[in-house]
């Protein structure tokens, strides 16, 4: 049987993306969660549209409201509860912050039949930099190393 805890938060989910998709008009219907112990934390819904940030998707507003809310950049022991399987970007963001299990309703195949512009994407990430549509070009490579070995050299006399 099914976790009744686990359909909430999916059904809240599921509302926040009708919300964001067919009430507000701020972006395509996608909806998310962030639950710790059993509680949610924080709530996205795809702004897109009304931001004009094609970063604003439902999940990286939960992931950003949630590390606000619990003062911390690592989401140790929380879930994320999202309409749809992640586009590589909520997934990427969703394993740097840390999310420990990922719950969806629908499947990128079924989003895909609804959302046809995104279908592209995951192929073209798994090409050579050379063969994507966005050109990948080196430069200043030593003057960025300086930055880093200043930065590590800072971070190692940090109180740990």
């Amino acid at each position: 049987m099914p976790n009744p805890d686990h359909e909430r938060f999916m059904r809240r989910a599921i509302e926040l993306a009708a919300r964001a998709g067919l009430e507000y008009g701020t972006g395509a219907p996608y909806g998310a969660v962030i639950v710790k112990d059993n509680k949610i934390v924080a709530e996205g819904m795809n702004r897109v549209l009304a931001s004009h940030d094609p970063t604003w998707h439902g999940e990286i507003e939960a992931i950003r409201l949630a590390c606000i809310t619990l003062q911390t950049p690592k989401l140790t022991g929380c879930s994320l509860y999202t309409i749809s399987e992640p586009c590589p970007m909520c997934a990427a963001a969703s394993y740097w912050a840390g999310i420990e299990h990922i719950y969806y309703s629908g499947t990128v195949e079924e989003t895909l039949m609804y959302a046809p512009l995104h279908r592209n994407l995951s192929r073209e990430l798994t090409l050579p930099w050379e063969q994507r549509q966005i050109r990948l070009t080196r430069l200043l490579p030593g003057e960025a190393a300086e930055v880093w070995k200043k930065y590590q050299a800072k971070v190692e006399t940090m109180p740990k």
